[in-house]
């Protein structure tokens, strides 16, 4: 790549432009296409991007964190110092692999569990290698989860959250790609083995891409818009999701490259909440498979239905219908009801019966698609811990009676009655 034609593309006033609007406010760090640039450092005016250019730089990278003054950050700062100068993080998805094919399919899917999170304002780039980034602004997060500043959860809530994603579209995910191709070309193409690829006889689909989760860290940068890969000289640029399955990466060579889209530069204010509440709920659900051991039991999904007579008075109360909180109380149904062995036919009766007692009923479409996101994850995801007041407590159905003493998640509860009446005591 030659260095005039570099001077030339950041010489673009749409690119400087979009690249120092998403530098406000963080630490950036220029690269000189084999060595990085200082640290800290940041990015302020349209014009350093032309010097720093002349220069020899060749790409521009920001941190996931935002800071009240970025040029005070230090290498040995604690943990506190860094809270006190954070003013907030946006949650960005690293999708990569050898293989774009593999990505385009992960991005899509990624895309697809923001929006059934109801995330719509999110936002998505081609990495200028064989990735994707996609990306939530800090705007659109809750202020406060499980009684936590959220601006302080960095980075064990992108990591939770990552976690969760990575975990809720495995199965779907294997799907795709064997639809795509079978093992056989897999292993041709990737060079892996067959006890690599196949773990208790299902397709790791992570032996082939990775959802950043490791290097998310204090400090984490990512390439921003409209700058260069210096692997494949291709610039990441933003993208609908529409075109994640059809992308063509001549669309991001230089001469090609059109200023269009932002990134990072649309939000709705508390828009995912709901993603930030089931993820951390998720991540606690391993608390609850104790909880079941402590009373003899294994966890698993019953092979037999539970009755409702065993269900918690949280669950007994969504059944009367509600006035408010209608779509949370969905969310806790399907997955109440999956992780106590009902079958999904039986699941959308259930819940096609309930919303007919609700003040005013949820769209029928707005049911259907939850249910056929959920049909399509294979296992099941318990419902929000009782903990939880953006649930049981918000919608008003937290009564507990005797049995809900010390219990974490309403799953437990049908296991503890039924243990107590098994034992007639």
């Amino acid at each position: 790549m030659h260095l005039s034609d570099i001077i030339r593309f950041y010489s673009n006033d749409k690119v400087k432009k979009a690249i120092v609007s998403l530098a406000r406010s963080r630490e950036v760090v220029t690269r000189y296409n084999d060595y990085v640039g200082k640290r800290p450092d940041s990015l302020i005016y349209e014009n350093d991007i032309i010097e720093l250019a002349r220069n020899g730089a060749t790409s521009f990278h920001a941190s996931m964190e935002r800071w009240k003054n970025p040029l005070l950050l230090r290498q040995d700062m604690k943990k506190k110092e860094l809270d006190d100068l954070r003013i907030g993080w946006d949650l960005i998805f690293d999708i990569d692999s050898k293989y774009l094919d593999y990505t385009k399919l992960c991005a899509k899917l990624v895309c697809d569990a923001l929006e059934f999170h109801g995330i719509k304002n999110y936002s998505v780039k081609f990495s200028g290698g064989t990735g994707f980034h996609i990306g939530v602004p800090f705007e659109s997060f809750p202020s406060e989860i499980n009684n936590q500043p959220v601006k302080l959860l960095f980075p064990s809530g992108a990591r939770i959250i990552a976690g969760y994603i990575s975990s809720m579209i495995r199965e779907q995910l294997a799907e795709e790609i064997l639809s795509f191709e079978n093992i056989k070309l897999i292993r041709k193409r990737t060079g892996k083995k067959f006890n690599e690829l196949v773990k208790n006889g299902e397709l790791d689909p992570y032996q082939l891409i990775t959802i950043d989760t490791v290097a998310i860290s204090s400090r984490h940068l990512f390439r921003m818009p409209y700058t260069f890969n210096e692997k494949t000289w291709l610039v990441s640029i933003p993208i609908d999701k529409k075109e994640i399955l059809s992308f063509d990466v001549k669309n991001a060579e230089y001469k090609n490259v059109e200023v269009s889209k932002g990134f990072l530069d649309k939000f709705k204010k508390d828009e995912a909440k709901q993603l930030f509440i089931q993820a951390f709920d998720w991540d606690m659900s391993q608390e609850v498979g104790k909880e079941i051991n402590e009373l003899g039991e294994k966890y698993d999904i019953p092979k037999t239905a539970i009755s409702k007579e065993f269900f918690p008075p949280c669950i007994q109360n969504i059944y009367k219908g509600l006035e408010d909180g209608r779509k949370r109380a969905l969310f806790v149904l399907i997955n109440f009801l999956r992780s106590v062995g009902w079958d999904f036919e039986s699941i959308k009766k259930e819940v096609f019966e309930w919303n007919k007692k609700n003040n005013e009923p949820l769209r029928e479409s707005y049911i259907n698609s939850q249910l056929n996101w959920h049909k399509r994850i294979k296992g099941s995801y318990l419902p929000p811990g009782c903990k939880n007041k953006n649930y049981y407590t918000d919608i008003g159905v937290c009564k507990p009676d005797n049995f809900c003493k010390n219990i974490k998640n309403p799953v437990v509860y049908p296991f503890k009655k039924m243990k107590k009446m098994k034992h007639g005591r």
